[in-house]
Protein backbone atom coordinates (compact mmCIF):
# COMPACT_ATOMS: atom_id res chain seq x y z
CA UNK A 1 0.00 0.00 0.00
CA UNK A 2 1.54 3.09 -1.07
CA UNK A 3 2.57 5.91 1.03
CA UNK A 4 -0.39 8.56 -0.30
CA UNK A 5 -2.98 5.75 -0.07
CA UNK A 6 -1.86 5.64 3.82
CA UNK A 7 -2.57 9.19 4.13
CA UNK A 8 -5.61 9.20 2.71
CA UNK A 9 -6.88 6.11 4.87
CA UNK A 10 -5.44 7.58 7.70
CA UNK A 11 -7.34 11.41 7.32
CA UNK A 12 -10.38 9.21 6.16
CA UNK A 13 -10.65 7.66 9.17
CA UNK A 14 -9.84 10.75 11.75
CA UNK A 15 -12.98 12.52 9.67
CA UNK A 16 -15.05 9.61 9.95
CA UNK A 17 -14.34 9.46 14.02
CA UNK A 18 -15.06 13.27 14.00
CA UNK A 19 -18.44 12.71 12.42
CA UNK A 20 -19.42 10.71 15.04
CA UNK A 21 -18.27 12.71 17.69
CA UNK A 22 -20.10 15.84 15.68
CA UNK A 23 -23.37 13.97 15.39
CA UNK A 24 -23.61 13.13 18.29
CA UNK A 25 -23.27 17.04 19.10
CA UNK A 26 -26.19 17.53 16.58
CA UNK A 27 -28.08 15.35 18.11
CA UNK A 28 -28.15 16.61 21.57
CA UNK A 29 -28.44 20.33 20.14
CA UNK A 30 -31.39 19.42 18.64
CA UNK A 31 -32.89 17.54 21.64
CA UNK A 32 -32.01 20.94 23.92
CA UNK A 33 -34.01 22.82 21.02
CA UNK A 34 -36.38 20.42 21.37
CA UNK A 35 -36.78 20.79 25.31
CA UNK A 36 -36.74 24.39 25.04
CA UNK A 37 -39.60 24.31 22.81
CA UNK A 38 -37.47 26.23 20.40
CA UNK A 39 -38.55 23.54 17.13
CA UNK A 40 -40.42 26.37 15.66
CA UNK A 41 -38.16 29.05 16.82
CA UNK A 42 -37.77 29.79 12.95
CA UNK A 43 -41.56 29.29 11.49
CA UNK A 44 -39.58 28.79 8.11
CA UNK A 45 -36.67 26.66 6.52
CA UNK A 46 -34.43 27.10 5.87
CA UNK A 47 -33.71 30.52 6.35
CA UNK A 48 -35.51 32.44 9.58
CA UNK A 49 -38.29 34.48 8.84
CA UNK A 50 -36.47 34.52 4.99
CA UNK A 51 -33.43 35.48 6.11
CA UNK A 52 -29.82 33.12 6.95
CA UNK A 53 -29.37 34.66 10.62
CA UNK A 54 -32.25 35.17 13.05
CA UNK A 55 -33.36 39.08 11.65
CA UNK A 56 -34.24 42.05 14.52
CA UNK A 57 -38.32 42.20 15.07
CA UNK A 58 -38.95 44.33 12.68
CA UNK A 59 -38.26 42.35 9.78
CA UNK A 60 -39.57 39.49 11.61
CA UNK A 61 -42.93 40.61 11.61
CA UNK A 62 -42.92 42.04 8.11
CA UNK A 63 -42.54 38.36 6.49
CA UNK A 64 -44.49 36.33 9.25
CA UNK A 65 -46.61 38.59 11.44
CA UNK A 66 -48.57 35.51 12.51
CA UNK A 67 -45.89 34.58 14.08
CA UNK A 68 -43.97 37.01 16.75
CA UNK A 69 -40.15 36.74 16.89
CA UNK A 70 -38.55 35.22 19.86
CA UNK A 71 -35.21 35.56 18.96
CA UNK A 72 -33.83 33.25 22.26
CA UNK A 73 -35.28 30.31 20.37
CA UNK A 74 -34.76 31.38 16.90
CA UNK A 75 -31.17 31.34 17.45
CA UNK A 76 -31.08 27.94 19.01
CA UNK A 77 -32.97 26.42 16.25
CA UNK A 78 -30.66 28.30 14.06
CA UNK A 79 -27.70 26.90 15.59
CA UNK A 80 -28.91 23.73 15.10
CA UNK A 81 -29.60 23.87 11.21
CA UNK A 82 -25.98 25.37 11.02
CA UNK A 83 -24.30 22.70 12.83
CA UNK A 84 -26.38 19.84 10.40
CA UNK A 85 -24.89 21.61 7.44
CA UNK A 86 -21.43 21.57 8.68
CA UNK A 87 -21.92 17.74 9.06
CA UNK A 88 -23.45 17.52 5.69
CA UNK A 89 -20.21 19.41 4.52
CA UNK A 90 -18.63 16.83 5.89
CA UNK A 91 -20.11 13.49 4.49
CA UNK A 92 -19.85 15.31 1.41
CA UNK A 93 -15.92 15.84 2.08
CA UNK A 94 -15.59 11.87 2.71
CA UNK A 95 -17.13 11.62 -0.47
CA UNK A 96 -14.96 13.23 -2.31
CA UNK A 97 -11.92 11.98 -0.80
CA UNK A 98 -12.84 8.77 -0.87
CA UNK A 99 -13.41 8.98 -5.01
CA UNK A 100 -9.91 7.69 -5.56
CA UNK A 101 -10.10 4.76 -3.46
CA UNK A 102 -13.65 3.38 -4.22
CA UNK A 103 -11.43 0.40 -5.97
CA UNK A 104 -9.58 -0.49 -3.37
CA UNK A 105 -9.59 -3.98 -2.02
CA UNK A 106 -12.51 -3.83 1.01
CA UNK A 107 -12.73 -0.29 0.73
CA UNK A 108 -16.09 0.69 2.32
CA UNK A 109 -17.16 2.71 -0.50
CA UNK A 110 -21.02 1.68 -0.50
CA UNK A 111 -21.27 2.76 2.99
CA UNK A 112 -20.20 6.22 2.26
CA UNK A 113 -22.27 6.67 -0.17
CA UNK A 114 -25.13 5.26 1.92
CA UNK A 115 -24.03 7.66 4.98
CA UNK A 116 -24.19 10.73 2.40
CA UNK A 117 -27.59 9.62 1.48
CA UNK A 118 -28.63 9.29 4.82
CA UNK A 119 -27.71 12.76 5.41
CA UNK A 120 -28.97 14.07 2.80
CA UNK A 121 -32.44 12.29 4.41
CA UNK A 122 -32.28 13.98 7.18
CA UNK A 123 -32.20 17.34 5.66
CA UNK A 124 -35.27 16.41 4.42
CA UNK A 125 -36.55 15.39 7.63
CA UNK A 126 -35.41 18.27 8.88
CA UNK A 127 -37.06 20.77 6.66
CA UNK A 128 -40.45 18.25 7.90
CA UNK A 129 -40.01 19.13 10.87
CA UNK A 130 -41.10 22.68 10.68
CA UNK A 131 -42.65 22.83 7.88
CA UNK A 132 -45.16 19.86 9.22
CA UNK A 133 -45.17 21.83 12.81
CA UNK A 134 -43.30 19.27 14.74
CA UNK A 135 -45.79 16.14 13.34
CA UNK A 136 -44.75 13.65 15.99
CA UNK A 137 -43.96 11.30 13.06
CA UNK A 138 -41.35 13.20 11.66
CA UNK A 139 -39.92 14.00 14.62
CA UNK A 140 -39.44 10.58 15.98
CA UNK A 141 -38.26 9.56 12.13
CA UNK A 142 -35.73 12.64 12.19
CA UNK A 143 -34.27 11.42 16.18
CA UNK A 144 -33.87 7.66 14.72
CA UNK A 145 -32.35 8.94 11.48
CA UNK A 146 -29.66 10.92 13.33
CA UNK A 147 -28.79 7.83 15.66
CA UNK A 148 -28.55 5.72 12.24
CA UNK A 149 -26.15 8.61 10.90
CA UNK A 150 -24.03 8.43 13.80
CA UNK A 151 -24.04 4.57 13.49
CA UNK A 152 -22.95 4.51 10.10
CA UNK A 153 -19.99 6.96 10.82
CA UNK A 154 -18.72 4.87 13.94
CA UNK A 155 -19.19 1.66 11.51
CA UNK A 156 -17.18 3.68 9.02
CA UNK A 157 -14.49 4.69 10.99
CA UNK A 158 -14.20 0.52 12.39
CA UNK A 159 -14.01 -0.56 8.60
CA UNK A 160 -11.36 1.58 7.79
CA UNK A 161 -9.35 0.50 10.30
CA UNK A 162 -9.68 -2.89 8.58
CA UNK A 163 -8.95 -1.85 5.35
CA UNK A 164 -5.67 0.45 6.76
CA UNK A 165 -4.61 -3.34 8.67
CA UNK A 166 -5.18 -4.69 5.39
CA UNK A 167 -7.80 -6.53 6.49
CA UNK A 168 -11.07 -5.63 4.31
CA UNK A 169 -11.28 -8.94 3.15
CA UNK A 170 -11.55 -11.36 6.34
CA UNK A 171 -14.35 -13.37 7.14
CA UNK A 172 -16.47 -11.88 10.14
CA UNK A 173 -18.55 -13.83 12.36
CA UNK A 174 -22.34 -13.43 12.24
CA UNK A 175 -24.39 -12.41 14.54
CA UNK A 176 -26.62 -14.70 16.04
CA UNK A 177 -30.04 -14.35 16.98
CA UNK A 178 -30.08 -12.93 20.27
CA UNK A 179 -27.94 -9.99 19.12
CA UNK A 180 -30.48 -9.09 16.20
CA UNK A 181 -33.41 -9.32 18.91
CA UNK A 182 -31.21 -6.81 20.94
CA UNK A 183 -30.81 -4.34 17.97
CA UNK A 184 -34.68 -4.86 16.80
CA UNK A 185 -35.43 -3.90 20.72
CA UNK A 186 -32.88 -0.82 20.81
CA UNK A 187 -34.46 0.85 17.83
CA UNK A 188 -38.00 -0.31 18.86
CA UNK A 189 -37.19 1.46 22.11
CA UNK A 190 -35.08 4.90 20.59
CA UNK A 191 -38.58 5.32 18.40
CA UNK A 192 -40.55 4.83 21.53
CA UNK A 193 -37.98 7.46 23.42
CA UNK A 194 -38.88 9.94 20.68
CA UNK A 195 -42.37 9.05 20.49
CA UNK A 196 -42.88 9.63 23.74
CA UNK A 197 -41.01 13.08 23.61
CA UNK A 198 -42.61 14.78 20.46
CA UNK A 199 -46.26 13.79 21.83
CA UNK A 200 -45.13 15.51 25.24
CA UNK A 201 -45.88 12.45 27.42
CA UNK A 202 -42.51 12.41 29.25
CA UNK A 203 -44.17 13.14 32.81
CA UNK A 204 -47.76 11.67 32.05
CA UNK A 205 -46.71 8.94 34.36
CA UNK A 206 -46.27 10.64 37.69
CA UNK A 207 -44.05 8.24 40.06
CA UNK A 208 -41.98 5.06 39.64
CA UNK A 209 -42.54 2.16 39.24
CA UNK A 210 -46.17 2.52 39.36
CA UNK A 211 -47.98 5.15 37.07
CA UNK A 212 -50.09 7.66 38.62
CA UNK A 213 -50.22 5.38 41.62
CA UNK A 214 -51.20 2.20 39.73
CA UNK A 215 -49.49 -0.69 38.24
CA UNK A 216 -51.27 -0.23 35.16
CA UNK A 217 -53.71 2.24 34.29
CA UNK A 218 -56.21 2.98 31.89
CA UNK A 219 -55.12 3.11 28.65
CA UNK A 220 -56.08 4.51 25.10
CA UNK A 221 -53.53 2.58 22.87
CA UNK A 222 -55.41 3.98 19.56
CA UNK A 223 -55.10 7.07 20.13
CA UNK A 224 -51.80 7.07 22.14
CA UNK A 225 -50.40 5.00 18.64
CA UNK A 226 -52.45 6.21 16.50
CA UNK A 227 -49.76 6.92 13.61
CA UNK A 228 -51.90 8.81 10.92
CA UNK A 229 -52.55 12.01 12.89
CA UNK A 230 -53.55 15.31 11.34
CA UNK A 231 -51.70 16.98 9.13
CA UNK A 232 -51.78 20.77 9.88
CA UNK A 233 -52.40 21.39 13.48
CA UNK A 234 -49.44 23.05 15.32
CA UNK A 235 -47.66 20.07 17.72
CA UNK A 236 -45.82 21.81 19.49
CA UNK A 237 -47.15 21.00 23.71
CA UNK A 238 -49.10 18.05 21.56
CA UNK A 239 -52.33 17.23 20.83
CA UNK A 240 -52.96 14.07 22.93
CA UNK A 241 -55.44 13.72 26.14
CA UNK A 242 -53.81 12.91 29.23
CA UNK A 243 -54.76 8.89 29.01
CA UNK A 244 -53.00 8.97 25.49
CA UNK A 245 -49.91 10.32 26.94
CA UNK A 246 -50.09 7.64 30.11
CA UNK A 247 -50.25 5.04 27.61
CA UNK A 248 -47.28 6.04 25.67
CA UNK A 249 -45.35 6.87 28.67
CA UNK A 250 -46.01 3.12 30.23
CA UNK A 251 -45.27 1.73 26.57
CA UNK A 252 -41.38 3.49 27.07
CA UNK A 253 -41.19 1.62 30.39
CA UNK A 254 -42.42 -1.54 28.87
CA UNK A 255 -40.06 -1.10 25.89
CA UNK A 256 -37.23 -0.13 28.66
CA UNK A 257 -37.93 -3.08 30.66
CA UNK A 258 -37.48 -6.11 27.88
CA UNK A 259 -34.44 -3.93 26.31
CA UNK A 260 -32.87 -4.35 29.59
CA UNK A 261 -33.80 -7.56 29.92
CA UNK A 262 -32.03 -8.94 26.56
CA UNK A 263 -28.91 -6.54 27.33
CA UNK A 264 -28.30 -8.76 30.31
CA UNK A 265 -28.77 -11.93 28.58
CA UNK A 266 -26.42 -10.75 26.06
CA UNK A 267 -24.26 -9.60 28.32
CA UNK A 268 -24.63 -13.45 30.52
CA UNK A 269 -24.20 -14.91 27.55
CA UNK A 270 -20.70 -13.66 26.23
CA UNK A 271 -19.12 -12.57 29.18
CA UNK A 272 -17.07 -15.76 29.05
CA UNK A 273 -15.05 -14.46 26.07
CA UNK A 274 -12.17 -11.86 27.09
CA UNK A 275 -11.79 -9.67 23.63
CA UNK A 276 -15.53 -9.16 24.27
CA UNK A 277 -16.02 -8.29 28.05
CA UNK A 278 -14.35 -4.55 28.50
CA UNK A 279 -17.40 -4.02 25.69
CA UNK A 280 -19.75 -5.75 27.12
CA UNK A 281 -18.83 -3.81 30.54
CA UNK A 282 -19.45 -0.23 28.67
CA UNK A 283 -22.88 -1.33 27.94
CA UNK A 284 -23.55 -2.58 31.05
CA UNK A 285 -22.48 0.76 32.38
CA UNK A 286 -24.56 3.01 29.31
CA UNK A 287 -27.53 1.03 30.16
CA UNK A 288 -27.79 1.63 34.10
CA UNK A 289 -26.85 5.60 33.62
CA UNK A 290 -29.71 5.62 31.10
CA UNK A 291 -32.30 3.40 33.12
CA UNK A 292 -31.22 5.78 36.35
CA UNK A 293 -31.73 9.10 34.28
CA UNK A 294 -34.98 7.86 33.16
CA UNK A 295 -36.37 7.09 36.62
CA UNK A 296 -34.12 9.91 37.87
CA UNK A 297 -36.81 12.44 35.00
CA UNK A 298 -39.64 11.12 36.07
CA UNK A 299 -39.14 11.46 40.14
CA UNK A 300 -37.90 15.02 39.80
CA UNK A 301 -40.30 16.21 36.94
CA UNK A 302 -38.00 16.32 34.25
CA UNK A 303 -35.33 19.24 34.49
CA UNK A 304 -33.73 20.24 31.54
CA UNK A 305 -30.48 19.05 32.26
CA UNK A 306 -31.83 15.77 33.13
CA UNK A 307 -33.72 15.59 30.25
CA UNK A 308 -30.88 16.49 28.03
CA UNK A 309 -28.48 13.69 29.52
CA UNK A 310 -31.24 11.20 29.39
CA UNK A 311 -30.62 11.73 25.07
CA UNK A 312 -26.87 11.38 26.09
CA UNK A 313 -27.64 8.01 27.43
CA UNK A 314 -29.19 6.73 24.58
CA UNK A 315 -26.37 8.16 22.49
CA UNK A 316 -24.14 6.14 24.66
CA UNK A 317 -25.86 3.09 24.82
CA UNK A 318 -25.89 2.90 21.26
CA UNK A 319 -22.38 3.47 20.78
CA UNK A 320 -21.57 0.90 23.31
CA UNK A 321 -24.07 -1.67 21.64
CA UNK A 322 -22.50 -0.59 17.98
CA UNK A 323 -19.15 -1.07 19.07
CA UNK A 324 -20.11 -4.65 20.87
CA UNK A 325 -21.72 -6.04 17.99
CA UNK A 326 -18.57 -4.59 16.14
CA UNK A 327 -15.96 -6.90 18.35
CA UNK A 328 -18.40 -9.46 17.80
CA UNK A 329 -18.49 -10.00 14.47
CA UNK A 330 -13.98 -9.76 14.23
CA UNK A 331 -13.43 -13.13 16.24
CA UNK A 332 -13.42 -14.71 13.08
CA UNK A 333 -11.32 -12.60 11.38
CA UNK A 334 -9.19 -11.58 14.35
CA UNK A 335 -8.32 -15.39 14.72
CA UNK A 336 -7.52 -15.64 10.78
CA UNK A 337 -5.05 -13.01 11.15
CA UNK A 338 -3.45 -14.29 14.58
CA UNK A 339 -3.53 -17.71 12.78
CA UNK A 340 -1.73 -16.57 9.38
CA UNK A 341 0.98 -14.11 11.93
CA UNK A 342 1.62 -17.61 13.86
CA UNK A 343 2.73 -19.22 10.76
CA UNK A 344 5.16 -16.59 10.37
CA UNK A 345 6.26 -15.88 13.64
CA UNK A 346 5.05 -12.83 14.21
CA UNK A 347 2.54 -11.49 16.95
CA UNK A 348 -1.23 -10.07 16.64
CA UNK A 349 -1.84 -7.08 18.58
CA UNK A 350 -6.04 -7.14 18.88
Amino acid sequence: MSEAICSRLTLLRTLSLVGAVFTAVVILAGAWTRLLDAGLGCPDWPGCYGALVVPDAGRALLHSPEVPLEASKAWMEMIHRYLATLLGLLAMTLVVLSWRLRCLSGFPWRLIVALFTMLMIQGAFGAYTVTLKLWPQVVTLHLLGGLSVMTLFIWLHLRLRRVARRQGRLPCRPLGRLWWLAAVLLVLQLGLGGWTSSNYAGIACQGFPTCNSQWWPETDWGEGFHLTQTVGPNYLYGQLHAQARSTIHLAHRVGALLLAVTLVLLVVRHWQEAPLRPWLASLVGALLLQVALGVANVLLWLPLGLALLHTAGAVLVVFAFTLCCWKRRQGLSLAAVAKTQGKRGGWLHA
